[in-house]
């Protein structure tokens, strides 16, 4: 669904079967389409809903299009989450929405300058540097953290800084938490405490992709 007029919703598994009784109850009946990783809602005036399903595939029965995506929702899974931008990091395993083991922390990385000239290059090395130290940071933080509890792990969700993410999933020691199925791309603020709480509502979140008639 890529129409300029769709805007994109993120409901929590214990609100959604409530957030598609109303959707139906506002755009009169409903036609349901069910894959593997989307379910698709056609509503009699013309309105659609495009639900990704979190956690796919999708196995529903025969019968239950509409609430086998609201019970694969519901059930209870354990994820890790990573963040990390210039200036901190996050790592949090998530059992369902409770976080059971956390750990935050500040990394200074400098900005960028205008400087010229060897001003440039020396500012320019000592940035790398400092990410680089960041990044170490972040990887030592997700050994503690996060490694540990890989065997009972559904997804590793990640955030913030692209390339900071990927060159501290590029370390050999977190290769296996690496190869965790991966969960939609977090777009988080600095990381605190309570941004890591965030990410975890919405890594269980169902995001709802919606175009009204």
């Amino acid at each position: 669904m890529t129409d300029s007029g769709a805007r994109t919703v993120l409901v929590a598994p214990e609100r959604l079967a409530g957030w598609l009784e109303r959707f139906a109850a506002s755009h009169g009946e409903v036609e349901v389409s069910v894959g593997n990783d989307v379910v698709a809602l056609h509503a009699a005036d013309g309105s659609a809903a495009r639900c990704e399903v979190p956690f796919p595939p999708l196995r529903p029965g025969p019968h239950d299009l509409w609430h086998a995506l609201i019970g694969h929702a519901l059930h209870d899974r354990r994820v890790a989450v990573l963040l990390i931008r210039r200036g901190g990091y996050a790592a949090g395993v998530f059992d369902a929405e409770t976080l059971v083991a956390s750990k935050v922390g500040n990394r200074y990385v400098q900005g960028r300058t205008a400087a010229g000239g060897t001003s440039q290059q020396r500012f320019s090395r000592r940035r790398d540097n400092q990410a680089a130290a960041l990044v170490g940071s972040a990887v030592e933080v997700a050994l503690r953290i996060i490694a540990p509890e890989v065997a009972s792990l559904t997804a590793l969700f990640t955030g913030g800084d692209r390339p900071l993410i990927a060159s501290a999933l590029a370390d050999p020691r977190l290769a296996k938490v690496a190869a965790l199925p991966r969960g939609p791309w977090l777009v988080v603020g600095d990381p605190r405490h309570k941004v890591l709480l965030e990410s975890g509502r919405s890594a269980r979140a169902v995001r709802i992709t919606i175009l009204d008639s």
